[in-house]
Formats: structure tokens, sequence, C-alpha cells
């Protein structure tokens, strides 16, 4: 029988929920390998690589899943797990060192975006760049699952005073938010029907974010209100053709490979601007990416096998 590795970052007693829903994404991808005719098992990821290298030798993995999001604590560290995974010639899903480097790294993702011609909302990593005209979203640089982003984040543009290491501030779009997921396959990659964010019962001062809150903490007001739709009118179809266009060029433009989602907002100029590629996003079974891959007809144990397909690819 085939053999499959799931390797993930530790979980503790001590782990935030955005920590543990790894798990939930273990358990479905074991579910579908069973499936698939392989037997797995799950594996911790730590930075005692040759360790790590001897486990994969002992059980002769044939696929190994990476769902490394953190190392050390660090969404920063996260393409440390490919790129063992590369320079020992393991083969493994989703996308290579380079695209998970340059997707987390939210400020090296905007400057190629903007190189590429690709819409992006305007950055500052220091008050030196900040428009005192303009309200920003100050988040982490380098962490998923909208680790740190909270409502006060929110500011104009002169009321900030200073801009915290390992942060950056991002224009802040008013708008429509729109989660577009792409997966790979053995034909190639196919994007997914878009999703819209809604922000449900929103007061007009509220900042209409998907913060830490609307993704993790279920009894929060944000959580309750924040809701996810594939349902759109008639005036809204040249926009959605423009949002797969644009994020079938993000997966080219970053070479990315599996499955991806990208984020972007749409203001009143009706133009997308991409706030955020998701290169491994999440695909627990509530996750967005798997609520578009049932949207278009594919059931999960259909999603591992086109990921594990894409893989096998190069």
């Amino acid at each position: 029988m085939r053999h499959a590795i799931i390797l993930h970052n530790p979980v503790s007693v001590d782990s935030k929920e955005d920590e543990v829903d790894v798990l939930n994404q273990a358990e479905l991808i074991g579910k579908a390998l069973a499936e698939l005719g392989y037997s797995s098992e799950q594996m911790d990821f730590n930075l005692n690589l040759q360790e790590l290298l001897n486990k994969f030798g002992e059980n002769a993995p044939e696929i190994v899943f990476n769902l490394v999001e953190t190392v050390n604590n660090t969404g920063r560290l996260s393409f440390i797990a490919p790129a063992m995974l590369e320079s020992a010639g393991v083969k493994f899903t989703g996308s290579g060192t380079e695209a998970i480097f340059t997707t987390t790294d939210k400020v090296i993702c905007k400057t190629i975006l903007q190189s590429n011609q690709i819409e992006t909302p305007d950055w500052a990593k220091d008050l030196t760049e900040i428009n005192p005209d303009k309200i920003y979203l100050t988040k982490p640089i380098a962490e998923d699952g909208s680790v740190g982003i909270e409502d006060d984040m929110l500011l104009e543009g002169k009321q900030i005073k200073s801009i915290i290491k390992g942060y950056f501030a991002e224009e802040y779009i008013h708008g429509r938010e729109f989660n577009i997921s792409v997966i790979g396959g053995k034909e190639g990659s196919m994007v997914l029907p878009p999703a819209e964010m809604c922000f449900n019962n929103y007061a007009d001062s509220k900042p209409r974010i998907l913060g830490y809150k609307a993704k993790w903490e279920e009894n929060s007001f944000e959580y309750k209100n924040s809701t996810r739709s594939f349902n759109f009118e008639e005036q809204d179809c040249h926009l959605l053709e423009e949002l797969k266009r644009i994020a079938q060029r993000c997966w080219q433009i970053f070479g990315l490979r599996g499955y991806a989602r990208v984020d972007v907002r749409v203001g009143d100029d009706n133009i997308p601007q991409v706030i955020e590629i998701n290169a491994n996003p999440c695909i627990a079974p509530d996750s967005g990416f798997i609520a578009a891959c049932k949207e278009s007809g594919l059931t999960e144990t259909e999603v591992i096998k086109r990921i594990i397909e894409d893989a096998e690819r190069e």
C-alpha cells in the first residue's frame, strides 16, 4: 500500500484556535487518503531536520502532505519545511520554497504584484511612507489566519505614530471582499467559483475587515456576522470574470502549486485590489477553500486527489 506522511507544526494544549485547526485539516486529508488507497500518519515538524529525514527514510512515504504553517511559532519561517523537502528530493504537496517565502512576506508579495501590474493597496513600512490623508490597517508582515488583525489597528494616516517591528500599514479599501481559490491537477490549474465575504449587521462605523475574531472566536459578533456567499447578481458577472483572471495570473506569477487562495478588496471604483495570496491555505472541512471546491462540484477526496496529482506533475 502506498504511504503518505501528513507533516504539520506541533500542537499543544496551549495552542490557539488558528494553530489547532491544522489537526482538522490533517483529519480531512487522512480520510481522503484512505479512500485513495494510501496509509497515512501525522508527523510534527521541528528544526531537527536530520531527525525528520531519518523518519521519512524509515517510513518511505510516496508523498508528504505539507501543512506546516509556522516554525518556532512564526509564519516567517514556514518556508523551511518545503526547503527541507526539496533539498532531500522528497515529493510533497503544495507550493515550493520560493512561492511560500514570497507570499508569506506580504511586503515582498505586494512588491511583486505591483511590478506585474496587478493592483494592490498602497502600503508603508515606516512613518515616512504614510499618507496622512489615507486610512491604513496595520497588520503583521508574515502571519496568516488574520493573526494580529483587530479593529483598533485601523487608523487614519495622521493618527499613526509608529509601526511595530514585524508589521506594516496597508491602505484600507472600504468595500467588498472576495476569496478566489485555485486548485491544481494533472491537467493544470482550475479557478474555483469566487466567494464574497459579507459583513452582516455591521454599523457604519465598524471596519469591514476579517480580523482574528471573525475567523476564530465563535462567540464573537464578528464570527457570527461574517458570512460567505457564492450568490451574485447579474451585474457582477464582469467583476467575477476579472477576479478569476487575476487569481489565475497570481498562480502563474508566484509559481503556485497544489492549491491556493487569493484575497481581494473592491472599493467604490470597482477595481479589484489583491490584499493577500495564500499558498497552501486552510483546507479544514469548514474552510473557504473546501467550500469553493464543493461549490464547483468537487468532493473532499477529489480535492486531495487533484492536489497529489499536481505534486506528481513535476
